[in-house]
């Protein structure tokens, strides 16, 4: 007896849609001359649904799998969640069914997707009855278990479907890598939404910090490990293997969150400088040729980069996670660190500032570096700047991005530095402006409380610079 595994693979290769003659209309329409250049082009037929194709007959347009080799897609993703076998056996099933994914089209990925969003979704009649019951059951005995129903009845098919996935051995990998291929489609194509969320919402289970592991990455990490420090590194780019050592000295720090299922591989990452104040250029921490500093006479952390390495795991968070663990492992290694910042890029200052600043002041800013310490040009940047950072709200969280992420951490706005990134990439981001963000470990509560209520945590040099 053929293996369910062995007749799901084979049952894929066979109704490729390669392996399909054209249908006798399509042959019929491949022999009408083109219409004249004058004439109106018919308006494209809006995308069907999957369920209107399982039910048609033949392809239209632009679509990857015809409605017969769709409809047998479908019926292999089904047995997938048969209740009826085990979960050795529906891990199996997933895995047949990946090595197709594996090797099909953009197109044909497309349309797996959507039978994922749109065939697999909760049982509408059963949500409405469970509602429906939970709401006749509030202020009465039955109201716990009237929960627990609606509860159930939302729970879909798609969530057991991918559960199945992450089962086999690379699994997780494959569906990581999945989300991230799925992600810049969702703008134009609503109907993926649905599968793009209960993606994100497992892997906020699957990827809690609970069961991640920090780890210290260093010189003698393997390479294939810190090859991947390289390729993932997205602040300041590590141009040698020189630069990579001289970013893993004894006087600084790279930590990683790990997750089991993606071993070898860091979810996020973050680099550490030890100093004995708190740092307003960039390139001194990079200069290869610098001599480490004693880092057991240090008093200042400076988190200069943190990169996340997964497009999959967007939404998921642990950034802030991982710098408080870090604080933690480094307060018992170096007693005497008792400042934690970082010197952080601007990313969206320039583009900010290019819809709200005077065109005539953004011609004068071109040059940064060639302003001198008392120009006006210069002070009036300063100050655009510091109204950006201290008081530029978007649905009552900071516009800028990295601001975004730290402030939200409890830090607050604790300095402005003048060239504090003279790179071709700094000055286009941000004039070559860099920030220090402090994390002051006895008000981060505190920091985070003024936020929620609309006010921006920052040290007074900040607002001086207001004009």
């Amino acid at each position: 007896m053929v293996s369910a595994v062995n007749w799901i693979s084979r049952g894929v290769s066979i109704w490729r849609p390669g392996f399909e003659k054209p249908s006798a209309g399509a042959a019929r329409e491949a022999g009408k001359p083109r219409a004249s250049a004058t004439a109106v082009a018919p308006q494209p037929p809006a995308a069907r649904t999957t369920r209107e194709r399982l039910q048609a007959t033949l392809r239209r347009g632009q679509e990857a799998l015809s409605p017969r080799v769709l409809r047998r897609t479908l019926a292999e993703l089904q047995a997938i969640v048969d209740p009826r076998v085990s979960e050795v056996e529906g891990g199996r099933r997933a895995m047949a069914f990946a090595q197709w994914y594996r090797t099909a089209s953009a197109e044909e990925r497309r349309d797996a997707w959507l039978l994922a969003s749109e065939q697999f979704g909760p049982d509408a009649k059963k949500v409405q009855s469970a509602r429906e019951h939970f709401e006749a059951a509030q202020g009465t005995p039955e109201e716990g278990a009237a929960e627990i129903r609606m509860r159930r009845a939302m729970v879909s098919p798609r969530t057991r479907l991918l559960q199945r996935f992450a089962a086999f051995p690379e699994g997780m990998r494959f569906l990581v890598d999945l989300r991230a291929e799925l992600l810049p489609h969702l703008k134009a194509d609503k109907r993926l939404l649905a599968l793009d969320a209960e993606l994100e919402a497992l892997f906020s289970t699957w990827f809690d910090v609970a069961f991640l592991e920090l780890r210290r990455l260093s010189w003698d990490s393997p390479a294939s490990l810190l090859e991947k420090l390289i390729k993932y590194e997205a602040v300041h780019d590590i141009r040698s293997w020189s630069d990579l050592k001289n970013r893993l000295d004894s006087d600084r720090r790279c930590y990683g969150f790990f997750h089991p299922k993606l071993d070898g591989e860091p979810l996020i990452f973050v680099e550490v400088a030890l100093t004995d104040e708190v740092s307003d250029s960039i390139p001194p921490l990079l200069d290869e040729a610098a001599a480490a500093a004693d880092h057991g006479k240090a008093t200042t952390a400076i988190f200069y980069s943190i990169s996340n390495t997964q497009a999959g795991l967007r939404g998921v968070s642990f950034g802030d996670s991982l710098i408080k663990r870090v604080v933690e492992t480094l307060k018992a290694e170096l007693p005497k660190l008792k400042t934690f910042a970082t010197l952080s890029p601007i990313p969206g200052l320039r583009g900010w500032l290019a819809k709200n600043a005077p065109a005539e002041s953004l011609v004068k800013w071109e040059k940064p570096l060639e302003l001198g310490p008392k120009s006006p040009e210069r002070q009036e940047l300063l100050a655009w700047t510091a109204r950006y950072l201290g008081k530029e709200l978007q649905d009552g969280k900071p516009v800028d991005p990295v601001a975004r992420f730290h402030l939200g951490n409890g830090a607050r706005v604790e300095r402005i530095n003048w060239a504090g990134d003279p790179s071709p990439k700094g000055l286009k981001q941000s004039y070559g402006l860099m920030v220090n963000y402090l994390y002051d470990l006895k008000r981060l509560d505190k920091h985070r409380t003024l936020l929620s209520q609309g006010e921006i945590p920052m040290a007074s040099g900040i607002q001086d610079l207001y004009r």
